[in-house]
């Protein structure tokens, strides 16, 4: 039985591809330049920016579920180019509000006529939003907030996302594995994401939980939820009036010392995330405001997420590696974490953070910043290997955030020193170091017994040699089908020579009596010939899978990054609304960079020839006892070499 929200996605599904078809047809002729045939086209970054806004606009346009979408891709580098994040940054979920009428039709629903439950009830909202807008009432003698859901949002929401998903197989063949994969993980976090925001009884009881966390702390204040008034459309909540966390004059008129409060949320957000586990995910200048006191006050916790142990201990992990400079320590904990590929190549990888760090190193090593760091690192996520799981999307949108509004209280905000600080304190700095302690000395132990097992099977092999009865067995691996190409490659090109010699013979031949008959047989020979032609043209044309030679991490790519980053941090008054501004994501990024273009170029041409073919040799001897029965039984000991291919994966 077809329900009424299919229904519903049956009329979207046309509007919603209509919308979204110059851009479709625009990939398919990058693809083919006359969509069926053809070469493919370069996409210049003008061209890019052009698209990012028709993009824009048409999210504007399909309403609440799109904008929200947007606002999430906008912390997806790994999905979209730099210059789509850039344009869907400024991405405001700012929506007129619903008649009054509407929304007093959900209350008294939820909880009866409004004017006998509340002693007073203002009927202007003070913030709106796609998903539902907020009121100020009294009940009990109390200021309270109403936050009331849109009528018939639910619907709405419900039927576009089956669009979503009716088009997502649609969308992964214009992309790359590593794309699809975050296409699929980002549908699954959107659908997720935008039903949690929609139930307000959980952002009451996720509300309730981390004011919990803080009770101790005074100097953060978070809302107490009113239960009796309180369901699954209808959220109240005590109401704590704020100077808004981004006005930076009115908050040195009160005499609040900006670097400190900048502090004070970079430490609350740590202890969240990396502490307590479950977080305010929306910490954008709308849903945060400050006391008088100095106090922070958060507002919305619509979109909130949790984080499991193994993550926080990698988070920690990451801090850790980032403030000591160390290489291998990101990209163990960037794979460990589901971010990077452990089919990436390590050398690559390690030049490209590499070349990061040392971008960022015109400042003392204590005062880069994380920033970034890994601004500079995202901006090569549309090429490279790395893709973000569904628990971290969230994660890395709030640091994003995060270091957007300390960098706007505080320019020279420290992030290095105030998250060092807090993890010594906590005493992770000394557990870290104790466990790479623990790991070094089990690395001594394993090293000092193959000490005593490495000398027998070595001479067992030298034995075996001494006897001429060692074989060595080749295995050739072609994963990236480099063979199969060539051999495509040479079978056309001789049928393409037989065909044309055989045309020119059959030609250059032809005698008075039969040169007409000579010349149809000729031209038909060509024409037979023409498809073998035209597969070897395309044997030459296939999707290149080299590592791009300009590397997008430069100051120089960034500087011209550093507008649209700028304004997708810049919290204006135009900010306030529900949803907030989306960043570029972990752990934050609005960092500016410059190197000089052509030396990275260098390197990173350099290690993309060097990867191109790889070969490793891996023995394999039987020593003690096989050894012995080898020289009874003459049995042969073998080595194998495993050949691997461009590209291709290696195998022990």
């Amino acid at each position: 039985m077809v329900t009424l929200v299919s229904l519903r996605a049956y009329r979207r599904f046309p509007l919603v591809v209509y919308r979204f078809l110059p851009l479709i047809v625009a990939l398919l002729r990058d693809r083919r330049r006359f969509v069926l045939f053809g070469r493919s086209r370069e996409v210049t970054a003008a061209q890019r920016r052009e698209r990012a806004e028709i993009l824009l606009d048409t999210l504007l346009t399909l309403g609440p579920t799109f904008i929200k979408l947007g606002q999430i891709l906008s912390t997806r580098p790994d999905v979209l180019p730099a210059e789509y994040i850039e344009a869907l940054s400024e991405l405001q979920d700012d929506v007129p509000p619903a008649p009054w009428t509407e929304s007093e039709a959900v209350i008294e629903e939820e909880l009866g006529p409004v004017d006998e439950v509340f002693d007073e009830f203002d009927r202007e909202p003070i913030s709106g939003a796609s998903l539902g807008q907020v009121y100020v009432a009294e009940y009990d003698g109390q200021t309270v907030a109403v936050k009331v859901r849109r009528p018939g949002i639910q619907e709405l929401v419900n039927a576009d996302l089956r669009v979503i998903k009716w088009s997502l197989p649609l969308l992964v063949r214009f992309v790359g594995q590593g794309q699809a994969f975050s296409l699929e993980n980002l549908a699954e976090e959107f659908d997720k994401t935008i039903n949690q925001e929609m139930d307000y009884s959980r952002e009451r009881r996720v509300l309730g939980q981390i004011k919990e966390n803080f009770a101790d702390n005074d100097r953060v204040v978070i809302p107490e939820p009113i239960h009796r008034v309180s369901t699954g459309r209808v959220l109240s909540m005590e109401y704590i009036p704020g100077t808004k966390i981004s006005d930076v004059q009115a908050l040195e008129e009160a005499g609040i010392d900006r670097t400190e409060l900048a502090t004070t949320l970079q430490r609350i957000y740590l202890q969240m995330i990396a502490e307590d586990g479950v977080f305010h995910a929306d910490p954008h200048p709308g849903n945060l405001a400050v006391r008088d006191d100095g106090a922070v006050v958060f507002y919305d916790f619509g979109m909130s997420g949790r984080v499991d142990p193994f993550i926080q201990e990698k988070i920690i992990d990451f801090y850790v590696a980032v403030a000591d400079q160390n290489i291998d320590g990101i990209l163990d904990t960037l794979v460990e974490m589901g971010t990077l590929s452990p089919e990436a190549d390590r050398d690559v990888m390690a030049d490209v953070m590499e070349l990061a760090m040392a971008d960022v190193r015109g400042e003392e090593v204590e005062q880069y910043r994380v920033q970034q760091v890994i601004e500079e690192v995202e901006s090569t996520i549309y090429d490279f290997p790395l893709r973000l799981p569904q628990n971290m999307a969230l994660v890395l949108r709030v640091a994003t955030v995060v270091e957007g509004v300390c960098v706007t209280l505080d320019p020279e905000f420290d992030f290095i020193e105030v998250a060092t600080e807090y993890l010594g304190e906590q005493g992770y700095l000394e557990e870290t170091a104790q466990r790479y302690a623990a790991d070094a000395a089990g690395q001594a132990r394993d090293t000092a017994g193959s000490l005593f097992r490495v000398p027998p099977k070595l001479e067992s092999v030298l034995d075996s040699v001494e006897r001429e009865s060692l074989t060595v067995n080749v295995n050739l691996e072609d994963d990236s089908d480099v063979l199969d190409r060539l051999a495509k490659r040479l079978s056309y090109s001789i049928l393409t020579a037989v065909g044309l010699l055989s045309a020119a013979i059959v030609y250059s031949f032809r005698t008075v009596a039969t040169a007409t008959v000579d010349v149809y047989i000729a031209a038909g020979i060509v024409l037979l010939t023409l498809p073998m032609v035209f597969f070897l043209y395309r044997s030459f044309r296939g999707p290149s899978r080299d590592i791009p030679g300009q590397p997008q991490f430069t100051r120089q790519r960034m500087n011209e990054q550093e507008g649209g980053i700028a304004a997708a941090a810049d919290f204006g008054d135009d900010g306030d609304d529900e949803g907030g501004d989306g960043g570029a994501m972990l752990p934050g990024a609005t960092g500016q960079a410059q190197t000089g273009g052509e030396t990275e170029q260098s390197d990173a041409e350099t290690v993309a020839e060097t990867d191109d073919s790889r070969v490793r040799e891996s023995s394999r001897a039987d020593g003690g006892q096989t050894g012995a029965d080898a020289d009874e039984t003459g049995e042969t000991n073998v080595i194998e070499i495993d050949v691997v291919g461009p590209d291709g994966d290696e195998t022990e």
